[in-house]
């Protein structure tokens, strides 16, 4: 049910109640000191920091020092490239990393659609990041998990078994046992559950209804996208046009079925086809009809219980913001 959404994820990570069992714990942060010997004189400060703490990365001991957190002769110092001089004093305050205190349960409020033992069925709204990652260590839906229930912290990615991107909105799936996540990644696999979303492109499509089958990769040029590449993984969606504006900007609101659920998949099927969704600027995408950030909604849901296995569908209306635009378009 998602353009993140990774089939054959490998879901046998361990568990995080360890994690959030140390993220319980406030981390006090230890202060570390040296005076400089004549092998130091001339180094820049980063790289005097690395002898002084060398379990933490450069980037991060240059970060504690732009925050800072780092003096010489007891006055702060924020410039990393800073030369160093002999006989001086160093001491650093070692705050732990962001990513070392990622996976703490933060009470968010959830839009829940359907809850039971095994299964959360949810509205995510836009800007919310589903996984800790570079960036966005915190406030993520799997630290609202970790909240929300407390098994969440012994199951794999907190039961997580697919993503949506951080600016798409819409219904997402979540296991809250181990044989649901199991279940649910199997489905998934299977092409057993049925995802829709809706999307406004730029452009109209010469077809009302097409497939985009077109292998998907890392972008080789810029490593925070993705494109359809030789070798890459088999991708499918099938694309049906509800409606379009011809003018002043042409754009097309589409009805988009996934088949497989590769990174970005109908973002990048759709800027390959010269249709680049509106707002979406890491694909070619332009601000337009109010929206400053990619117009994709996650609309339909569509399983069997991962237990139970009663057939479950879900449809979730878009946010004000995908809404006011679509019917601009459609009228």
């Amino acid at each position: 049910m998602v353009p993140v959404g990774q089939e054959n994820a490998d879901y046998r990570e361990p568990p995080l109640a360890a994690a959030v069992a140390e993220g319980d714990v406030e981390f006090a942060a230890e202060t570390r000191s040296v005076r400089l010997g004549t092998a130091l004189h001339g180094q820049r400060l980063d790289k005097v920091l690395v002898t002084l703490a060398s379990e933490f990365s450069r980037s991060h001991l240059q970060q504690l020092i732009e925050r800072g957190h780092v003096q010489l002769d007891g006055k702060v110092q924020t410039t990393p490239a800073r030369r160093v001089k002999v006989g001086q004093l160093v001491q650093i305050e070692l705050v732990p990393t962001e990513e070392s205190q990622a996976y703490r349960a933060q009470t968010m409020a959830l839009a829940v659609l359907f809850e039971d033992e095994h299964l959360l069925v949810l509205d995510k709204p836009a800007g919310l990041v589903v996984h800790p990652a570079p960036g966005n260590w915190s406030g993520t839906l799997l630290n609202g998990l970790l909240a929300h229930h407390a098994a969440a912290a012994t199951l794999p990615r907190a039961g997580i078994v697919h993503r949506l991107d951080k600016d798409t909105s819409g219904v997402m799936m979540v296991g809250k046992t181990l044989a649901a996540v199991t279940a649910l990644v199997r489905d998934i696999g299977l092409r057993a559950v049925h995802r829709r979303y809706l999307a406004l492109a730029h452009g109209v499509p010469a077809e009302r209804e097409f497939s985009i089958e077109a292998p998907l990769g890392r972008d080789p040029q810029v490593r925070v996208r993705m494109a359809v590449v030789a070798g890459g993984r088999p991708s499918r969606t099938d694309v049906r046009l509800l409606g379009a504006r011809a003018a002043p900007d042409p754009v097309s609101a589409l009805s988009c079925t996934l088949h497989t659920g590769r990174t970005h998949q109908i973002r990048v099927h759709l800027a390959h086809r010269g249709h680049p969704l509106v707002a979406d600027v890491l694909y070619g995408g332009r601000p337009l009809l109010g929206l400053q950030r990619q117009a994709l909604h996650a609309t339909e849901l569509r399983l069997a219980h991962p237990v139970t296995r009663a057939p479950l569908a879900f449809d979730c209306a878009p946010p004000a913001d995908f809404a006011a635009a679509w019917a601009e378009v459609c009228g």
